[in-house]
């Protein structure tokens, strides 16, 4: 398989198409994890949020389920890959799509730099519809030095990464932005959430301005690299970090990753 194969799904099988494609196109629903040797991490939380995000009064006509099991069968067992699944309209006509891409390299951290201009977010709940946005988000915060954008709820308040979740310490407390603060549902976050209530462990759902921070040990997350340390925040707060306990958690979450389906199931 090539570094990047695309499939789309058409009468019910997938099938490889050009990915230079010039048709504009509009991402309804997406989502994307981490195969290392055919084992993922969290893979039915992915696939739910992926049939959840789907607008179904709009597209009646599209099988998300077959094609989801379709595309399970035909990622790769060896490797590491960052494959996503998409629908997407183009010429006013719903696709499903496959993307099998190898996977970049992994890191353990990250710097962050808030986004201080006009929220671009038009769903920010879900996956998908953003996706170009917040690539734009990272660009510009890239520029700046950083490796991530930090997007705030209209009060000030931390909400997501553009590509991450975002939680943060408070002493032996995990800490998360507060339920009303739009923002993905992250399934890495989720996953670290469940972890920590299995643990025994504090979960506080916070309102917090990035100089509230300070001081804190603030992680990122996502489905690619799972859990990350803020090691610098641009012209915001001072993050710390408490030995070994990152080394703990990124093993926690490894231990979660289970095979993917047989391919012929």
């Amino acid at each position: 398989m090539s570094a990047a194969t695309v499939y789309l799904w058409r009468e019910d099988r997938l099938e490889p198409r050009d990915d230079c494609d010039v048709l504009p196109a509009v991402i309804e629903a997406a989502d994307s994890w981490l195969v290392t040797d055919g084992r993922v991490r969290g893979l039915e939380l992915h696939r739910t949020r992926f049939m959840t995000s789907i607008p179904r009064g709009r597209y009646r006509q599209v099988d998300p389920g077959a094609f989801w099991d379709a595309s399970m069968a035909a990622l790769p067992r060896t490797g590491a890959w960052f494959p996503r699944v998409e629908l997407r309209t183009q010429l006013l006509r719903p696709q499903l799509l496959l993307r099998v891409r190898e996977a970049p390299e992994l890191k353990r951290s990250i710097v962050l730099a808030t986004h201080t201009g006009r929220d671009p977010r038009t769903a920010p709940r879900f996956k998908g519809p953003d996706l170009e946005a917040m690539v734009r988000l990272r660009t510009r915060a890239q520029a700046r030095g950083a490796d991530e954008a930090v997007q705030l709820s209209p009060q000030g308040h931390v909400a997501d990464g553009s590509t991450t979740s975002i939680a943060w310490w408070r002493g032996d407390a995990l800490c998360v932005p507060a339920a009303d603060i739009e923002r993905i549902d992250g399934v890495t976050l989720r996953s670290v959430v469940a972890l920590a209530t299995a643990l025994g462990i504090d979960v506080l759902y916070e309102s917090v301005r990035p100089e509230e921070l300070d001081g804190l040990e603030v992680w990122a997350l996502n489905a690619l690299h799972g859990i990350r340390i803020v090691t610098s925040w641009i012209d915001g707060p001072a993050t710390a970090e408490e030995p070994g306990r990152l080394a703990d958690w990124r093993a926690r979450l490894d231990a979660l990753r289970h095979p993917l389906p047989p391919a012929g199931a």
